[in-house]
């Protein structure tokens, strides 16, 4: 899936640093969550599923896996 990033409101979490090492997220369609590198927004955004986004943020946030 192409994301428009220009039309896309793109958020960084407020754990994020002054140095700009973070990703930022976006919701551009219903159906689609972006992410992207906060330091080269002009590289292509990752597209996920709500359903996969919400299970890859439970995963993290329960601390179970290592990356």
């Amino acid at each position: 899936m192409a994301i428009q990033q220009g039309k896309t409101t793109w958020r960084k979490s407020s754990y994020s640093l002054a140095n700009g090492d973070c990703v930022e997220v976006a919701s551009p369609a219903q159906q689609s969550i972006a992410v992207r590198d906060s330091k080269d927004v002009r590289r292509p955004a990752l597209a996920f599923t709500p359903q996969s986004w919400s299970a890859f943020v439970a995963i993290v946030d329960n601390g179970t896996h290592a990356v």
